[in-house]
């Protein structure tokens, strides 16, 4: 019988969680577009086209932000990228957000989420 108990409460704190995570997964999109878009935070805009309808004068110093999963199926990989760009590529442009502490942990999450939709 515990063990029946056990397994529904998991199952149920699994939905919770599931539905949870969807609500917080829409707010971690924006405030990575914020990130992204933003002058003033990541400013990524500046570097990559992106195709959001909002997004005004993109730059072209970097890859365009397109066919993203197809590009990185493993997301950890896109965040190792955002996160650190020169450890794959030592001669980057890209500045290491996360390295230099440009961003914090929370801003290179979102604009991960963000960027990995399209």
């Amino acid at each position: 019988m515990r063990k029946l108990t056990l397994s529904i409460c998991a199952a149920s704190l699994f939905a919770l969680s599931a539905g949870g995570a969807h609500a917080a997964s829409e707010e971690m999109i924006a405030e990575g577009k914020a990130v992204f878009m933003g002058k003033s935070r990541g400013n990524c805009i500046s570097c990559h086209q992106i195709n959001d309808p909002d997004a005004n004068l993109p730059g072209n110093q970097g890859p365009p932000m397109i066919a993203m999963k197809q590009r990185f199926p493993d997301k950890r990989k896109l965040r190792a990228q955002v996160w650190d760009a020169t450890r794959s590529n030592p001669i980057s442009i890209m500045p290491p957000l996360g390295k230099h502490w440009i961003l914090s942990e929370e801003e290179i999450d979102a604009v991960v989420e963000y960027i990995y939709q399209f």
